[in-house]
Parts: C-alpha cells; structure tokens; sequence
C-alpha cells in the first residue's frame, strides 16, 4: 500500500466528470485549457458505453445489458461459477494490489476510453503547473438503488448482489487510483453519489444508514489505502452529519444552490477541517442556463466570500480556508449545450484565479 502525500489544494480548480461533446481529444484540450493544475478524465454521456450505472458495473457476476437495459440476474446457469472466480480474483487482489492491473476490476478502455487517453496524453505531455490528477467512479448507493434484479426490485436488497457491488467497486476504484498515480501527482477519487439526496425520504424508508455508511467507508478506504483521496460528490442536499462522518478526504457539494443546508452542520464541518479534510466549492451553476449566463468570476467570488465567512472564527480565516478549498462547477455539464459547457469552464477558472488573488 503506498502512503497518502499531503495535498493542499489552495482553491485551485476542477471539474465533476460530463462534458457535452463527442470527441474525446476535444474534451481533454477543454480540460486541459481550463483546469490545468487538477484535469480529469472524461465522461461523455453520448457514448452508450459510459452509462452512469454501466461504466463500472463491468465483470461483475450477473450484470447484463440487453434491449438497452442494464439489470443484475443471478440465475443464469454460470451465474455461480462467475461469482466464485470473482471473489477468488478479489482476494488475490486484496492481497497483492499489483494484481489489480490485470485483473477483472481493472477497467477497459472501451468502458473508460477518457481515463486511458488522459493517462496517455500526461505521460507525453504534462501540462505546465500539474499538481494532481481526478478520477471518478459511480457510488455504491446511487449503483445498487439505481439497477434492479430480475424481480425489477432495487439490487440493493439482494444480499448477494450487495456484497458484490461494493467489493467491486471497491477494487475498481483502488485500481482507478493506482493508474493514475503514474503521472507522478497526488489522485484525487470522487464518488459520484446522486441517490444520497434521497436520504430520509420515503423511497428509502427501509434503508439503513449504517449499511450506507460501511459501503461508502469500504469504498473509499480501498482509495486511500491505494495512496489516493478519497471525496464524495453529491449535487443536492443530503445529510451532510451522516456524510461527514465517512472516511473522506473531499467533500464535494453543489455549493451554489445547497450552502445554506450544508452550514447546519457546523459543528461536522470543523471536524472535518481539522482533520485536513478538503471542501469542493461547486460555486459555478449548471443546472439553469439563465444562472450560467448571468454569473461572473466577481460574483461567484462575493458568494464564496459571504458562504465561507460564515465558518471564519479564531481558528479559521478565509485564507486557511482557502488553502482547504478546491473551486468546481455545482456538478457535470453533460446535459448543458457546448456553448454552455464552455461558460462553465471558463467561470471556474476565472474564479480560481480571482479567489486567488484576493485570497
């Protein structure tokens, strides 16, 4: 297991995943462009291949796509054969990391082609100022509450399914971080997790939030133990105590639309402060054209001044938290038209940059 480095990210800037676009050379050149210091691989929702619930559901015993739905059946005739080798290989893994690369968890270029072409293209030509690289995988609730079973029932109830989810993407996502770790660069692992906005409502009423946590808590030590950080991503509200409590590095929340909901935990938010943790400020809107057009860097810079006053004590100044921030739009720009895109990235830059200067 290779050791964590210390990383501060100084309100530097990144972004969460979609782009609107087809290409995936276009993508990185807009990345690359405008967050230079923390790029990320690409998703584009316009390749079937990288469906959300999908992408990293690959070799995983029972997961099936037919007539364009993706579901779990545990009772195809090689359906135990398939779980025992899975969970012989995961062993292995768990043992000797190095197994990882060529193992089932590791992902293949036809499922992840952003992440092979951005582990390419900074082997070859790292940009200037580089100071870590993001990867992303989809979280164990938003996977397991999002496909079914053969019963049309939420995979998250099958036990068996269960335990096979959150393994396996425990080891996809240490596999994740290993890979990137190449480019020589602190790696940052989001788990994407938009189903955590139901908490507490009554779709989930029969689900346990100590289960959610020890999913989450499997997955994102499985990245810290393969030397990444490890955040959460969640574009709404939710119940931030619950999620402050894991074992993340990041935070990532949509901070333009759900601020004044995250500051009720205060007492949450110190906590993880003080134990280095980073907040990812999605200061920049995606989800209303009419925001998106109308925002400026100087703006967005007023919001973040008067959200993070609201955490300035004796301990902590805006500097320090600063120092503690990394700057994001609210979520991915995959449903957003280009131009929009665009808009975004460039916002998130210019607010880096002026967070900066005045920070």
């Amino acid at each position: 297991m290779t050791e964590r480095s210390e990383f501060l990210p100084a309100g530097a800037a990144t972004l969460i995943g979609s782009l609107p676009v087809h290409d995936y050379e276009e993508a990185l050149e807009l990345i690359l462009a405008h967050t230079p210091e923390i790029p990320l691989w690409p998703q584009l929702p316009g390749n079937p291949a990288e469906g959300m619930l999908q992408q990293f559901s690959e070799n995983l015993p029972g997961f099936c796509e037919e007539t364009g739905k993706a579901f779990f059946r545990t009772s195809s005739l090689d359906f135990a054969e398939r779980h025992l080798a899975f969970f012989e290989a995961y062993l292995a893994a768990a043992e000797d990391p190095a197994r990882l690369d060529e193992s089932l968890f590791a992902s293949s270029p036809a499922r992840v082609p952003g992440l092979y072409q951005l582990q390419a293209r900074l082997t070859q030509s790292p940009p200037a100022g580089l100071r870590a690289v993001k990867g992303q995988i989809t979280g164990p609730f938003t996977l397991l509450t999002g496909l079914k079973d053969e019963q049309r029932q939420d995979a998250w109830y099958d036990p068996t399914i269960h335990e096979i989810v959150v393994k396996g993407l425990a080891l996809r996502a240490a596999w994740q971080a290993r890979f990137l770790a190449a480019a020589g660069k602190p790696v940052l692992i989001f788990l994407d997790e938009p189903a955590l906005a139901g908490l507490g409502s009554s779709a989930y009423i029969s689900v346990s939030l100590e289960e959610i946590g020890r999913d989450l808590d499997e997955v994102l030590t499985a990245v810290r133990q393969a030397g990444g950080l490890a955040g959460i991503h969640v574009c709404a509200n939710t119940d931030w105590d619950f999620l402050l409590e894991r074992r993340l590095d990041i935070l990532s929340f949509d901070a333009y639309g759900f601020f004044d909901r995250l500051i009720g935990s205060k007492k949450a938010l110190y906590a993880f402060l003080d134990r280095g943790g980073i907040l990812a400020w999605g200061l920049v809107p995606t989800a209303e054209p009419e925001a998106i057009a109308q925002e400026t860097a100087s703006s967005l810079a007023a919001r973040w001044q008067q959200q993070a006053e609201q955490l300035v004590n004796g301990e902590w100044d805006l500097a320090r938290i600063l120092q503690q921030s990394l700057i994001t739009p609210s979520c991915g720009t995959g449903s957003l038209n280009p131009a929009e895109a665009r808009r975004v990235l460039e916002l998130t830059r210019d607010l880096t940059s002026l967070l900066r200067k005045n920070f």
